[in-house]
């Protein structure tokens, strides 16, 4: 019980920023209504700068009422799942928005999924509608997928005019590929984007939405065992996480923020902390498809940005970028990371470099993207900070469910406003995953950390990705952390093979500089490990690629390496 009560004293509330509190009010308000108030406080101020063409909070809300009255029109009510299957762009925030308005539930898909994954979403999710980009739909038509309604729109559409003309420029990886005819488009059951903007007024149905119980968010995890699973996010649960964050951050004001844009909307962190949360303090967001740096540096300078969130590999590059130091990152209000376990090296070589912090935050999709962030003015390196205002923590050994003292590493737990209500059509996911303690809902995150005195908490590996070596456990994540130390590593993910000797045993898969390629040896990696780990955290196999699998927002994915060494 000592241990238990240590999380309810909240050690970390001592260390919020100076007027945060440890509370605060969440309305039972839906994002439309929200999103209405604001865009009408900020009627003149550019919600958002694409590639130099500039909307407006009144444009932009006028076109989410087109759209929201066109979707309405054909057909789509409360509770109906519309997929978005967009690069960032006005249309997704305008199709987001005018769903909502609706009472629709969104499924976001990601732009880089195959057919075969866009697939399962769509049938998983029961979805009938998706809005496209025109050059994404032919992994829609092979999917098979039945679909009621399919909106297409092109990259184009709001670009100014040189832009236009070189619209091939914006889409980066996506590449150019072959869209669907105008006479396809016409063909019943497919609209074009802009024509339905034009054609209906803004004059959306009044829908009654409850937002504490209704969907208004169905994002997929990632799958890192099994298929994807939806995640249920409501309305509430999307405004709580953004006004827990505005209260942890109150140098981020209201009406004057400009932020780049760059992390996918798709993913939550994008979707909530960029595009939900600047939005609704009337921010200026600065679009990008793609996260050309070039692009991105230039855009910030030009339009003044005033934050910046992204991922640790981009401050991985960044680091190390020629064009870095043209941007002052020391003008910055915040420089964040998500996503991904930010590695120590990063961080110093970045300060070294820009002379600016980066503060680490730490969340899920089923936490509605935020549950811990640095102190801005007290950060840890190492940390990915402490819970928001609202927000309950706990750590439990991950087997027996007992709460542990600071100091010892277990599974994380976490209650509060912004976690989900559970997963969909999964009722035995949702029954392992949502758990009642002492008269609350915890969500158990698969993750294992620990805390310190002070109530900062420090991550060491997916339960999942954790190695038992010789009875002993092994953490990949403080394997991978002391490969990145060596000079002549650019990456590194460690596993664990089974072995009926000693369990398992610890594999590390690493990346060489270009220049050390052909010149390391794995027993000079062996060596270095032994150097500066314990003896049984030395790999005992090493093998050097070209490359290492990522997922889709950059970090390696530990999942495919497993499956790759099954089938090998």
């Amino acid at each position: 019980m000592e241990a238990k009560a240590r999380y309810d004293e909240k050690p970390w509330l001592k260390f919020y920023p100076e007027g945060v509190p440890a509370t605060v009010e969440i309305p039972e308000r839906t994002l439309p209504e929200v999103f209405d108030e604001v865009a009408g406080k900020f009627s003149n101020r550019n919600a958002m700068v694409f590639y130099g063409s500039k909307i407006s909070f009144s444009k932009l809300k006028e076109e989410v009422d087109r759209f929201a009255t066109a979707l309405h029109d054909l057909g789509i009510t409360k509770g109906d799942k519309v997929a978005l299957y967009l690069l960032n762009s006005p249309q997704y925030i305008i199709a987001y928005f005018g769903a909502l308005k609706v009472g629709a539930t969104i499924t976001p898909i990601s732009p880089v999924y195959t057919s075969i994954e866009v697939k399962h979403q769509l049938e998983d999710s029961e979805a009938a509608s998706i809005v496209c980009q025109d050059f994404l739909y032919d992994n829609v038509e092979r999917s098979g997928a039945r679909l009621n309604n399919v909106i297409l729109t092109g990259i184009g559409e709001y670009l100014p005019l040189s832009k236009k003309l070189a619209g091939r420029s914006v889409l980066g990886r996506y590449g150019q590929l072959e869209v669907p005819s105008a006479q396809f488009i016409e063909s019943r059951g497919f609209h074009q984007f802009q024509k339905l903007i034009k054609k209906y007024p803004p004059n959306p149905p009044k829908v009654e939405i409850n937002a504490r119980e209704d969907i208004a968010v169905l994002p997929y995890t990632g799958g890192t065992t099994g298929l994807p699973k939806g995640a249920e996010l409501t309305h509430y649960n999307l405004l709580a996480c953004g006004l827990q964050v505005q209260a942890f951050w109150p140098t981020i004001e209201e009406g004057k923020e400009v932020i780049p844009a760059l992390l996918p909307f798709y993913h939550i962190y994008g979707q909530v902390v960029v595009m939900i949360n600047g939005l609704v303090l009337g921010s200026t967001l600065i679009l990008f498809t793609t996260p050309d740096l070039d692009e991105v540096l230039s855009s910030m300078e030009r339009y003044r940005a005033t934050a910046f969130y992204s991922v640790p590999t981009a401050y991985q590059f960044l680091k190390d970028y020629d064009k870095t130091d043209r941007f002052n990152w020391k003008g910055l209000k915040a420089i964040t990371s998500g996503a991904d376990t930010l590695h120590e090296s990063t961080v110093r070589d970045w300060e070294r470099r820009t002379g600016a912090r980066i503060i680490e935050g730490y969340g899920l999709t089923e936490c509605s993207a935020v549950s811990h962030v640095n102190p801005l003015g007290r950060p840890k390196v190492g940390s990915f900070g402490v819970p928001l205002p609202n927000v309950g923590a706990a750590i439990v050994d991950h087997e027996t469910g007992e709460y542990l003292p600071p100091g010892e590493v277990g599974e994380l737990l976490i209650e509060g406003p912004n976690v989900m209500k559970g997963y969909w059509q999964r009722p035995e996911d949702t029954r392992e995953s949502l758990v009642e303690r002492d008269g609350k809902t915890w969500f158990r995150t698969g993750d294992l950390v620990r805390m310190d005195e002070e109530g900062y908490f420090f991550f060491y590996d997916r339960k999942k990705d954790m190695i038992k070596y010789k009875g002993y456990s092994v953490f990949a994540r403080e394997i991978e952390e002391v490969l990145h130390e060596h000079c002549q590593v650019k990456a590194a993910g460690v596993l664990g093979v089974p072995d009926p000797t000693v369990g398992q045993l610890i594999k590390a898969i690493v990346v060489l500089q270009a220049e050390a390629r052909g010149k390391v040896s794995e027993e000079e990696i062996v060596k270095y490990c032994e150097e500066n780990l314990a003896h049984y955290k030395v790999p005992k196999i090493v093998e050097f690629r070209g490359e290492l699998p990522k997922t889709d927002v950059g970090k390696v994915s530990h999942r495919e390496l497993r499956e790759e060494h099954e089938e090998e």
